[in-house]
Formats: C-alpha cells, structure tokens, sequence
C-alpha cells in the first residue's frame, strides 16, 4: 500500500490489486477516518476526498493503520437484480466457458458480486464475483449500440448498462432494473460495495 497527498484535500491510496480495492474501500467505508467526505475506488486505487481544514496528514496515518481483509463485506447492503438470460453471446460465453449455457446461467445466479467501481458511464458499475469461470474476453469488435439493461460479462467483471450505449462486453442477458435514476437518492444502484444477486426470471 502507498498513500500518496492529492491536492490540498485529498489523500490517494496505491494497492496492488482489485481485491486489495475492494477490501480497503470496504474498511474505510465500515470506518471512515474524521474528515473524510467520500471514497472514490478505482481498478488499483482508492481516493479519499477530506473536507476543507481537516488534516489530510491525520487521515493517511489512519489509513496506514488499516488492516483490511479481503472479502470482508459482511455490512454491504445487498440488492437483487432480475435478469432474463436471452443474451446475443450468451452462446459464445457458453463454449468459451465450457458450461453450457443452463451452465452460465446457474454459475452467474449463484454467484456473489461486489461493485467494485463505477466508471465509463453515470450508473455502470463494476462488479467482481467469486466464480473464475465466468471470466471471458470482451468482444473482438465492440458493438455500437447495446441496450439499456444489457446484462453482461468481460474480463473478471459483470455489469449493467445504465443507459443505451456503445459496448464491447459480452450480452448475457437484460433486467427491467434501473440501475441509474436522477430522480433517485442517490441515483446509482450500484454503488462501490454494493453486493448484489442475479435471479434468473
């Protein structure tokens, strides 16, 4: 771990992974150091944006004195998402898996999934699970268009796309949730630590 000062009001953490992420953003969140006004997790870092006059020397020696431990999330709030497994490359994901589509659909039900961060759109989050299996390659050629609520898999992740969009992850499915809503407080349903379920429907 590296912490780093970022400006006046802000202290920037360096881990070594996303598991690493995901574990301190959780114990910051579980414990947040006084002054600290949000956490902002990324794939390696988390920032820490500290209120106005509050020491930002104090928040990263509380920091370093942090000892998280992965996947311990037992306070995440939890939010349920219905899918239907239709997905165009759900056929794809099943040979590359090797599952079989029923398969694919049981392994991506069954797992846990954290947000770990949010980013290439207002509402995307993205999500880690605990089954390597799942992990496939994004498409070779991105698509120009994915709709609103397409479920999908790249890499070691899983998300859902807030919002019609171009994309390049493999379409497993589709949900009625609205997982971005300005009308919403806070708009984002998935948030940074934030578990969440798929129930197949």
């Amino acid at each position: 771990m590296r912490v780093l000062d970022c400006g006046d009001t802000g202290v920037l953490v360096e881990v070594a992974d996303l598991d690493e992420v995901v574990a301190l953003h959780a114990a910051l969140a579980a414990q947040p150091p006084p002054g600290v006004e949000e956490l902002v997790p990324a794939a390696r870092t988390v920032l820490l944006r500290v209120s106005p006059g509050h020491d930002t020397a104090a928040v990263a020696a509380a920091v370093r004195a942090l000892r998280p431990r992965p996947r311990h999330l037992a306070a995440a709030e939890e939010v349920e998402i219905p899918v239907r497994y239709d997905g165009a490359d759900l056929p794809d994901i099943a040979a590359a898996t090797g599952l079989g589509e029923s398969g694919v659909v049981a392994a991506h039900s069954s797992a846990t999934w954290t947000v770990a961060f949010c980013g290439f759109a207002p509402g995307f989050g993205y999500l880690v699970g605990d089954d390597p299996r799942l992990h496939v390659p994004r498409r070779a050629e991105a698509r120009t268009r994915v709709p609103a609520g397409s479920v999908a898999l790249a890499g070691g992740f899983t998300g859902v796309y807030p919002r019609s969009s171009p994309g390049g992850w493999q379409l497993l499915g589709r949900t009625d949730t609205v997982v971005w809503d300005l009308d919403r407080d806070p708009p984002g349903l998935l948030r940074p630590g934030v578990r969440v379920r798929f129930v197949p429907v």
